[in-house]
């Protein structure tokens, strides 16, 4: 009874946030956006385009895989230093 009650909770939740984000159609502006662009502005300074524009196209998706492996590699590589068998911690 519990696990349908938390089954049923879940996917009325979900399907309440799809509907909520599908319904607006205004863009969520981030931090950078709503201040920092507006006090930059008022302070004669206006964005200017970044010297890697990683906004579009695969480059954030590799970026990341290369933080994976790298995170992953270092990680198994210490691995017993990071979590000792139990008999000799």
């Amino acid at each position: 009874m519990k696990i349908a009650l938390a089954t049923g909770l879940i996917i009325v939740l979900a399907l309440g946030i799809y509907i909520g984000l599908r319904v607006s159609d205004s863009k969520w502006a981030g931090v950078d956006e709503s201040v920092v662009e507006k006090f930059a502005v008022e302070a004669n300074h206006p964005p200017w385009e970044p010297l890697i524009n990683i906004e579009r196209g695969d480059l954030p998706l590799l970026l990341f895989l290369l933080a994976g492996a790298a995170g992953g590699f270092t990680a198994g590589y210490y691995f017993r230093s990071l979590f000792p068998p139990k008999g000799k911690g």
